[in-house]
Parts: C-alpha cells; structure tokens; sequence
C-alpha cells in the first residue's frame, strides 16, 4: 500500500486564503467579502493588495449574502467568507432565496467548520452544513483535506459557473496531497488500491482514514482509500466502481451522521448495487469545548473509528 507521509501541518483556511490571493492578482472579477473575521479567514493579503476589491461588511451576514449576490449581475466572481456556521446557519434563507434559487456565481467559503473548531464549542461548531447546502438545488458542496487541495479547490471554483460552498478547517492538519495536482470539481481522487474493503472519506478525516489503512494493513486487512473532496456533485462512478471489488463500504466525515457524505453515499448506493456500509460520523449530536484531538476521539471521528467501522462492516461482507 502506498505509503503517504508529511513534513508540516498547515491549517485549510491559510490554503483558502492564499488561493485567494493568487486569484486576486490574475482574475480581475474576482472580489471577496468578510463578516468581520479577515485574520481568521487568512483574507488580509487580498485586502492589502486590492482594497477596491474588497469588502468589509461587519457581522451581517445575511446583508453579505445580498451583497454578493447583487455583485454577480454585473459580471464579477464573489468569495464570501465567515464561519461556517455563519455561512450556512444564520444566512439560510438569504443563499436560498438570493443565490441557489436564481443560480448566482457565488462562491461561499466557510471555516472553522465541524467539532475540530475546538475550545470555542457547540455553538460554533457546525455539524449539519454539508446537508443544509447539498439539498439546495443547483448547489456544488465541496470539503477539502488539507492545505494543498484547499488553495487548488480555491483556485478551481472561480471558473465554475454557479453557487459553490467550499468547505475548510481552523486547525492546523498533516499536508499530504501533491501540489501540483490539478482540482477538478466532482472527481474523486483514489489514495490506496484495497481488496478488502474501501473507505471515501472528507476533509479532515481523509488522514485519519489513511491512518487507518496503515493500521488494517499490520492486521491484514486490505483498504482502498479514496478523498471525496466534491460532495455535490458526487463521483458515483468511483465509489461503485471501488465496492464492486471490495463489496463493503466505510464513510468518512467530521459531520453529522444525518445529512452528509455518508447518506449520499448510501443513496448511491442503494440505486445501484446495495453494499454493506458503516458511517464514521458523529451520531446526533451537537459537539462540546475541548481540543481537537479529545472531541475526535470523544465522537468517534478519528483513525481509530475508522479501524472500529471497518472490522464491523468487514463481518457483513
């Protein structure tokens, strides 16, 4: 099994950011907006260096929301930023009604996202965004893994025409996808060849599940690893193509069970070829103050679920 290894932990957001960047200085539509949270969103580079292009309007977002939405009539490619519980929650009915409904090229880019947001606990850690977007219609939900795949996801959504969330992380995280790879919306990227059993997985618990893989391997056990970093549009073809091989299934995601990857999966699933399946999720639950690491483990989110869920679908094979 390939091996995969990293020199440094970077947090998404900063990939987020420097992606924006990079835009700014070769896409002159390209604006942005922030609810009053430019450090944290790793924003202040495109705002030193195109202050014309940049706004700040204060905590309000849902008028953020309006703003961006109006800036698409006249040709430009809006990036809101916030949490993401400020970018789903609190503005529901503004993306529905503004964006999703009449289809606006709005890029809505939300961190701090799942429990890892830590210390600052339930109320800021969002587990039910994922579902809230992917029902919109017309909407393309992506959740990135790390540093790298977030700046290339960046990159790549300001040539996509149409509503995008793009989902990413406070903490910093292992960096172990290859710079150079091209981001291609609604691909999957297979990490491991596997017999046994395959394992999708997103955003942070994509490392965990290569983690996870290492460990099955010491015991035997054969898993075949791929990043779903599109949610919507899902690679269906990747995933049926993986469990005919393996004829079991593992879901990934620091999300909750209801609504997220795992139930587009299981969908997918249940259409075509109905496959044993476990779902790495948190179970119904809001989340709680604590370090990333001790909410993980405390919810079962981590390469150690992973290993759990993996041996138990292993059995219904």
């Amino acid at each position: 099994m390939k091996k995969y290894t990293y020199t440094e932990k970077k947090d998404t957001r900063s990939g987020f950011g420097d992606g924006l960047t990079e835009l700014g200085k070769t896409n002159p539509d390209v604006v942005a907006l922030c609810a009053d949270l430019t450090g944290s969103l790793k924003m202040n580079e495109f705002e030193k260096n195109h202050p014309e292009r940049f706004f700040q309007v204060g905590i309000a977002e849902a008028n953020m929301m309006g703003i961006a939405a109006g800036l698409t009539i006249g040709g430009k490619i809006p990036f809101t930023g916030t949490f993401a519980n400020f970018s789903t929650g609190r503005v529901y009915d503004q993306i529905r009604q503004s964006i999703a409904y009449s289809h606006k090229n709005v890029k809505i880019c939300a961190s701090h996202a799942g429990l890892t947001l830590g210390e600052d606990g339930a109320t800021h850690q969002i587990l039910e965004d994922i579902g809230l977007m992917k029902m919109l219609p017309g909407m393309t939900v992506i959740n990135t893994c790390d540093y790298n795949q977030t700046k290339a996801a960046t990159i790549a959504i300001a040539e996509h025409d149409g509503p995008v969330y793009l989902r990413f992380g406070r903490p910093k995280v292992p960096v172990f996808m290859p710079t150079d790879e091209k981001f291609e919306i609604g691909k999957a990227v297979k990490l491991t060849e596997g017999t046994d059993v395959t394992i999708v997985a997103t955003g942070h618990l994509v490392w965990e599940s290569l983690q996870a893989a290492e460990k099955l391997e010491e015991e035997g056990i054969s898993a075949e690893v791929i990043n779903i970093h599109t949610i919507k549009p899902l690679d269906e073809e990747a995933i049926l193509a993986s469990v005919a091989k393996t004829k079991c299934i593992v879901t990934a995601e620091e999300h909750n069970k209801f609504g997220g990857l795992g139930e587009s999966v299981a969908r997918c699933l249940a259409q075509n070829t109905p496959t044993p399946q476990e779902f790495v999720a948190v179970n119904d639950s809001f989340g709680e103050s604590a370090t990333p690491a001790e909410l993980m483990k405390k919810y079962k989110i981590n390469d150690e679920a992973v290993v759990e869920a993996v041996k138990k679908v292993l059995k219904r094979k």
